[in-house]
């Protein structure tokens, strides 16, 4: 299966589509600094530069087109333009696009479409934008199609669907936080298939078990039972023997020689606690920002291009005079040593995300954002803009496997 990406950034959809077995055979961008990022890491993807000057009937037909349309005037945070607004209005071009492959293809490329966009998208225009999105996107299949708004005293729901004659229409809402990385980050998804009413299969169909964590396997097979008990007993392993932690949902698990990791015989984990401040409340009186209590424990506020949110990591001073490592969300790494720009309060350090727990945040390798094509370093600044307008790689992946594991 074959991929290209519009509004494609810094490659999170190429990645993802790679990691899935699906080969990414061109992108649109135009900023340069992610341009030059992805040109790094796909050096045999051709790059297409501007959406509004693509033909689609004269570049090569893909099975799959992904967009992430801009979403500046359909954000809550944003101005809320809607679809009539100059960024989010991109949207109608990328469907020009997706209809002139079609035509020149006899409707066979794509075959499917994956969009993505905020949750801002259910209400602006009070839900007409929404209608519009997925009535246009059923119209590149079927032209004649109507699709009704819901009742205005319910809205939009998170997960919905429309089944048509010659297609398949699925909508979910994904939150990074609950997909491997420690960021909340709410996501649209809407996936179309054009040739056959597996949208809905791709979008929802489970993959495993629950209390399994070991992916697409049986839960009562991976599942040991509790001898004294008669309940089940889970493990939960992260990849070595001094990284396994066994969970039990009714009980304490009984102490043994070998739990607690590292010889340990507690059979008990003690992990520091991390905070995350929304960056929307640094530097701002009361009056001018800030979201709820403006602080989460290990989990960091959705990452965008306007706010650099902080965080407060526990050290402990070693026998050197350094500090040893903090976590959030046991996946991002603070710096190897407080310098005198960070705030030391309370048994913590203050500072801001780095781009590279920014990366982690998006589930990005470590570095994908660090140099561009032609070696030459990526400013911290371009990074976190970069990021920010990224998306969730976890998420992306799911969709993709997906894709790749039902048949075209």
């Amino acid at each position: 299966m074959t991929l290209g990406s519009l509004f494609d950034g810094i490659g999170g959809f190429p990645l993802s589509a790679v990691k899935a077995g699906i080969v990414p055979v061109w992108a649109s961008e135009i900023e340069a600094a992610p341009v030059s990022i992805t040109k790094r890491h796909f050096p045999g993807m051709r790059h297409l530069g501007d959406i509004t000057k693509i033909n689609g009937g004269e570049i090569e037909p893909v099975d799959i087109i992904t967009f992430g349309s801009p979403c500046q005037d359909l954000s809550i945070s944003g101005r809320r333009a809607g679809l009539g607004g100059e960024r989010s209005g991109l949207f109608m071009e990328a469907l020009r696009i997706i209809r002139e492959m079609r035509v020149a293809t006899n409707g066979v490329c794509p075959a499917r479409i994956v969009w993505e966009n905020v949750p801002g998208a259910f209400s602006t225009n009070r839900g007409r934008d929404f209608q519009t999105v997925i009535e246009e996107i059923a119209r590149l299949a079927a032209p004649d199609i109507s699709i009704p708004r819901p009742p205005q005293r319910t809205g939009w729901l998170a997960a919905g669907g429309v089944m048509g004659d010659c297609f398949s229409l699925a909508w979910r809402v994904l939150d990074a936080q609950y997909w491997g990385v420690p960021q909340r980050r709410r996501r649209i998804f809407i996936v179309a298939d054009f040739g056959a009413g597996s949208a809905g299969e791709i979008l929802f169909k489970q993959e495993s078990g629950a209390g399994d964590f070991e992916k697409g396997k049986n839960a009562e097979v991976s599942a040991a039972g509790n001898t004294d008990k008669g309940v089940k007993q889970f493990t939960v392993d992260i990849g070595h023997s001094t990284d396994r932690i066994q969970m039990n949902p009714e009980f304490a698990v009984t102490l043994r020689a070998q739990g607690g990791g590292g010889g340990g015989k507690t059979g008990l984990y003690c992990l520091p606690v991390t905070y995350c401040i929304v960056g929307n409340t640094i530097d701002r009186t009361e009056k001018s920002g800030g979201n709820g209590t403006g602080v989460i424990e290990e989990v960091s506020y959705t990452l965008n291009t306007a706010d650099r949110h902080a965080v407060a990591v526990p050290f402990i001073r070693n026998a050197f005079g350094g500090y040893a490592h903090g976590t959030i969300g046991k996946t991002i790494l603070s710096r190897d040593d407080i310098t005198s720009s960070d705030l030391i309060f309370n048994g913590y350090a203050v500072r801001r995300l780095t781009p590279l727990e920014c990366e982690r945040l998006q589930g990005f390798p470590d570095g994908w954002t660090e140099y561009g094509h032609d070696g030459k370093r990526i400013s911290d600044n371009q990074r976190y803009m970069a990021l920010g307008n990224s998306i969730a790689i976890p998420c992306v992946e799911f969709i993709l496997h997906r894709m790749s594991a039902v048949v075209l």
